[in-house]
């Protein structure tokens, strides 16, 4: 099929890719508010509550590189309808879901699907909009899209919540995936690489395993303790993993990640700021859910009714990102952004039980427009650099560290409140003389306390809840300060290390490339 020419068709098709990457950032939250209702149906504990939001968001991260060079060549509408095929069987199964271990198989097939449909979006809009102005809208409406699915994921999980049950956050994607599925066949034009590339299937195993024992080990050491010996085992599988990985890429002749193009500082700096940007907000964002269902007693429609300041601050940031761009180039918008989302941080820190809502709304609008800058300058960064033939690659390079930062936010994050709120609790019933029967209540997590605490008479009720309310601050703030000061770190570098953006693909690679003289893409000797 020829691409579309007429500005309504190509429209249309971009239209259909972003419904479907609607659909996996609304995946990424949507079971944020129902995890009090999921944890109480399914008998799961924290650590099994944190890996069924955390699998998802895991496969996807790990295995999109590996499916990006593969889109490329096997056709990116095939890998998008595919992808949305997968998802839909991912969602029946979970729905289905009687135990925990069969909830967190079927997030992970959802990534799986996820990890074959996302790689296939963002190359369709580049190959759709090959003029550089048009493609910069198409990408920042990308980016937005994308963002808009993650934070609208809580009110639309709160809304069916209230409705049904936690369930009906794995139905709703059968028929928005079937409805994307119909149009994509309709309106999306096929495309693909004109030079087939090899499946790098080591590469593939190695990172995927890598990258799982490193989530693993952060999601199990609150539990497990950080010195235990199964932690401290994962941490060092997960380096001796991704180093492997890292030699396979340098040694292999058609690598699945090409280091050089990785080197490349529009496409390194901008899928770090990418990463950092997914860790500090939905990690933020996961952790939020929690404060405003645990701390604020809001009913979940109500708590995701509350997290809507996030995509309209969103929604202003990448309105701003497309004038800058166009004067600026992509590296004051990723600067000024990361900078933005590091002081949204200071607004969060100093969050208290007594704060109320207002407190957590301005935090929400400023991390959304410091994060609407930088998602859609920083995309167009890595995809302006890579060559025209390998769009695949792009978007998985972009698609894998907002995957595995968003993984690695909700992990860490999480981790962090975990440890810090079931120190804080215990410390804070014993300094308000509670009993030992209160004591044991300490080993719940905030989302247990409620339910354990309205079984007790009113003034050990208070008393509970009283603690409980103070130690999730508590916690909250240490994971604010960690977030905001790795943003601000992350931040210093772009403003170091990014270079101005030119108009169109990165000049130095684009002498390497051939791009457009018949000569095989390559960068620095290294076939991508």
């Amino acid at each position: 099929m020829t691409r579309p020419t007429t500005p309504g068709a190509r429209a249309a098709a971009a239209a259909v890719v972003c419904l479907g990457l609607f659909l996996l950032g609304m995946d990424l939250t949507v079971l944020n508010v129902a995890l009090p209702g999921l944890q109480q149906d399914l008998d799961a504990s924290s650590a099994q509550v944190q890996w069924i939001v955390d699998a998802y968001a895991l496969v996807l991260g790990g295995t999109v590189l590996a499916v990006g060079a593969f889109t490329d060549s096997w056709g990116r509408r095939r890998s998008f309808v595919c992808g949305l095929t997968v998802c839909a069987v991912a969602s029946v199964c979970g729905a289905l879901a009687s135990q925990p271990e069969q909830a967190i198989a079927a997030r992970c097939l959802l990534g799986a699907g996820a990890a074959l449909l996302m790689p296939a979006t963002l190359a369709v809009l580049h190959d759709l909009f090959p003029e550089p102005a048009l493609r910069r809208r198409a990408i920042a409406a990308w980016a937005a899209v994308g963002g808009l699915g993650g934070v609208c994921g809580p009110v639309i999980g709160g809304w069916l919540v209230e409705q049904s049950s936690w369930r009906a956050g794995f139905w709703v994607n059968l028929p928005l995936a079937v409805l994307a599925v119909v149009l994509a066949l309709a309106l999306v034009p096929e495309s693909r690489a004109a030079r087939p590339s090899a499946f790098d299937v080591p590469g593939a195993v190695l990172s995927s395993l890598g990258l799982t024992a490193l989530v693993w080990a952060v999601i199990e050491s609150p539990h497990r303790g950080w010195t235990s010996g199964w932690v401290l085992s994962a941490f060092a599988c997960s380096l001796v993993l991704l180093a492997a990985f890292l030699l396979r890429q340098s040694r292999a002749r058609e690598p699945m990640l090409p280091l050089p193009v990785l080197a490349l500082p529009r496409v390194g700096v901008g899928a770090g700021s990418l990463a950092v940007v997914a860790f500090a907000a939905f990690g933020s964002l996961f952790v939020l859910t929690l404060y405003l269902q645990g701390v604020l007693g809001y009913s979940p429609l109500e708590a995701g009714v509350r997290t809507l300041p996030l995509p309209a601050g969103l929604a202003v940031g990448a309105a701003m990102s497309l004038p800058l761009q166009a004067r600026r180039g992509q590296k004051a918008p990723i600067v000024w952004g990361l900078l933005v989302v590091s002081s949204s941080f200071v607004v969060l820190a100093g969050t208290t039980a007594d704060s109320g809502y207002g407190r957590c709304a301005l935090f929400q609008l400023v991390i959304g427009v410091g994060s609407g800058l930088v998602g859609a300058a920083a995309t167009e960064s890595v995809m302006g650099a890579v060559p025209g033939q390998k769009t695949g690659l792009g978007s998985a390079i972009n698609d894998a560290t907002r995957q595995i930062g968003s993984a690695l936010g909700v992990a860490v994050q999480g981790a962090i409140v975990t440890a810090v709120f079931t120190s804080q609790f215990s410390a804070s019933l014993a300094q308000r003389g509670a009993s030992g029967d209160l004591l044991t209540v300490a080993d719940r997590s905030m989302l247990a306390v409620p339910g354990v605490a309205a079984r007790l008479g009113p003034p050990e009720r208070e008393v509970v809840m009283a603690a409980a309310r103070e130690a999730f601050t508590d916690a909250l703030t240490v994971t604010a300060v960690v977030a905001g000061t790795v943003t601000l770190m992350v931040s210093v570098a772009a403003a170091r290390w990014m270079p101005a953006a030119v108009d169109g693909p990165d000049q130095e690679a684009h002498a390497r490339e051939g791009v457009g003289g018949g000569v095989p893409d390559a960068v620095g000797g290294v076939r991508i």
